[in-house]
């Protein structure tokens, strides 16, 4: 049992949706995240035994996926051609015509993350979709908290540049309507 009183097994199964989904995110390919997925289960089972406990379970779960990646990348550039998410056209959404807007915009925001640099994506989704704290994610990556907030801005701004966000401090910030 661990300190939230579930099992190892079931903390693991809670915490697949937040694992595929940072898998298709770092790999965009469905199929492959699965894959991902499902290597990163069985090692994180085999390795039940080195987790501590009072750590981020998340965290280590979110090392071990992105370990097993950069191997596969490592196998990949030998190994020739991969599949890309944009050529699946299984995925549902309601009709009219916000559905089609939300889609494009998806769709554009989806393209302009697949453009900015692994080190830029990797902290974009482990900070803003992933919510790990800055200090989190530069213990996850083994780098230096000043590159992961360096990383993120450029990745922040790189995004706002693909996708024609506004630039203006103002209009990004959550407080409306002055210099709060």
């Amino acid at each position: 049992m661990t300190d939230d009183g579930l099992s190892f097994s079931q903390r693991l199964i809670g915490f697949l949706p937040n694992l595929r989904r940072f898998a298709i995110a770092l790999c965009r390919s469905r199929e492959l995240a699965d894959d991902l997925v499902q290597a990163a289960c069985e090692k994180a089972l085999a390795a039940e035994h080195s987790f501590q406990p009072g750590t981020r379970f998340d965290a280590w779960m979110f090392r071990i996926l992105r370990n097993i990646w950069i191997d596969t990348l490592r196998r990949q550039k030998t190994a020739g051609i991969s599949d890309d998410i944009a050529n699946h056209e299984d995925i549902s959404t309601p009709s009219g015509e916000d559905a089609a807007i939300a889609r494009m915009t998806l769709q554009n925001v989806s393209e302009a993350i697949g453009h900015l640099p692994d080190e830029q994506r990797e902290v974009l989704l482990m900070v803003c979709v992933e919510e790990l704290s800055y200090k989190e994610t530069a213990e996850l990556l083994e780098i230096p908290i000043g590159t992961v907030m360096s990383r993120l801005a450029r990745a922040r701004k790189n995004l706002a540049e693909r996708t024609g966000i506004d630039k203006d401090p103002m209009r990004l910030s959550p407080v409306k309507g002055g210099n709060q």
